[in-house]
């Protein structure tokens, strides 16, 4: 169901669409409901929601969503995928503003979903809540960190879903789960009051099943964007500077015809060129932003964190000096780069992911650095990013970031409907 046939539901009968939605839950296996579902709303307290707000006009009076566990919900204890964190801070006393915005739009907040513990992380693996997968594809990760999110959305649960984006956090699961994915800015205020991961690089965002359900979700919330002249951009494939599994790189580089030319060679050198190194950037600057946060809690409570997640966050302590100077310098000459790509152009096409969703073991250090190869340039350059699915021969899926240089970029409309309005 789009988002029009569950405004439809919601508007003749808020008991049955309450019931639909949950029967769609209760159809997850119990493993997935409890690797998925952090806390949801029980059959009564939902009807009353559906009712509560299809009585208000709004864009979105009826679209029943679900928050990723990282945005305040009042009176429900917000973990962050963790084990602790609901134990040692107190329960949220307001709504986060995304929540709050989203609730004068009509929407309704079923529940909010579990998450890559702390959100560090690409996969949707998790050592106190559980593995999630795709559904369907037992197995196949959907994607970290926003996984339960967009499960979520990609089994039919919701047609909306609430992610957060920091290296790849809505992109990737995007591309895995055949869902369009959108990021907005770090330092806006519907990340602001978020529990942060690196509050310098994150940012809210979420996932819709169609092009068609995205603009509606995009125009309620931020306007519509016309565009009044065809906007130009370019495509960079993976040849020359990332490395992607066999046939990725011939449907991405199909997928992208739709939307931009390859770029000419003196473009592709000079993006080529600007964009190595960002993941060993956005590794320092971003690791000690994450430490920053968990700095009073990190050695206390070394035996609640997940072995990776802390060892990552354990890094942040210790790049030197040097070692962080390095990474500004970067940081600053990579931005550079996007403002003066920006005077020429209106938006950049990237692949999403050099593979498709991995089995466990093929969740390797390695093939993370390659997944941020592609995603820590737009992260690095504070970019929002509008993720389109490839759909491959084998029923799996990548995608494509379309870069823009603000949320509002009339980019967006256009390529939602140059995406065309069919469910993936």
């Amino acid at each position: 169901m789009n988002l029009a046939a569950w405004q439809d539901l919601a508007h003749r009968d808020p008991f049955e669409a309450a019931s639909t939605l949950l029967q769609r839950l209760s159809a997850l296996p119990p493993a997935q409901r409890r690797a998925i579902v952090s806390w949801q709303l029980d059959a009564a307290a939902l009807a009353a929601a559906f009712a509560r707000q299809t009585a208000r006009p709004g864009p979105l009076s009826g679209v029943p969503y679900f928050a990723k566990d990282l945005f305040p919900v009042r009176g429900v204890p917000l973990h962050a995928g963790s084990g602790f964190l609901a134990e040692i801070r107190p329960v949220p006393t307001q709504d986060s503003a995304l929540i709050t915005d989203l609730a004068g739009c009509g929407a309704v907040l079923t529940g909010t979903a579990h998450l890559h513990e702390f959100a560090y992380g690409l996969t949707g693996d998790n050592p106190h809540w559980g593995n999630v997968d795709i559904p369907g594809k037992p197995g196949r990760t959907p994607g970290g960190s926003s996984s339960g999110s967009a499960a979520l959305v990609a089994a039919g649960v919701v047609p909306l879903a609430l992610g957060t984006d920091t290296g790849g956090s809505v992109r990737v699961p995007a591309a895995y789960c055949g869902l369009f994915g959108f990021r907005t800015t770090p330092g806006a205020r519907w990340i602001s009051d978020a529990f942060p991961l690196a509050p310098g690089f994150d940012t809210a965002g979420w996932f819709t099943r169609s092009a068609e359900d995205m603009l509606q979700v995009k125009t309620a919330l931020l306007g519509a964007a016309p565009t009044e002249r065809l906007p130009r951009g370019v495509y960079l494939g993976f040849e020359g500077w990332a490395e992607a599994d066999p046939g990725i790189a011939a449907a991405v580089d199909a997928a992208a015809r739709r939307f931009a030319p390859a770029a000419d060679a003196a473009t592709r050198e000079q993006l080529i060129r600007g964009f190595v190194g960002s993941t060993d950037t956005y590794a320092t600057l971003q690791s000690i932003e994450a430490y920053g946060v968990h700095a009073d809690w990190l050695d206390r409570y070394r035996d609640r964190y997940g072995s990776e997640v802390w060892q990552r966050l354990d890094r942040g302590r210790r790049w030197t000096d040097a070692e962080r100077d390095q990474a500004l310098v970067k940081q600053t000459t990579l931005r550079l780069l996007w403002t003066s790509f920006f005077l020429t152009y209106d938006y950049l096409v990237l692949p999403a992911t050099p593979f498709a969703a991995p089995l466990p073991e093929q969740r390797t250090v390695a093939n993370r650095q390659r997944i941020l190869t592609l995603t820590t340039p737009a992260s690095v350059g504070g970019l929002p990013v509008l993720t389109v699915p490839v759909p491959l021969p084998d029923g799996l899926s990548t995608g494509l970031q379309i870069i823009v240089n603000h949320p509002g970029s009339p980019v967006i409309d256009w390529a939602l409907r140059q995406a065309g309005a069919e469910p993936r």
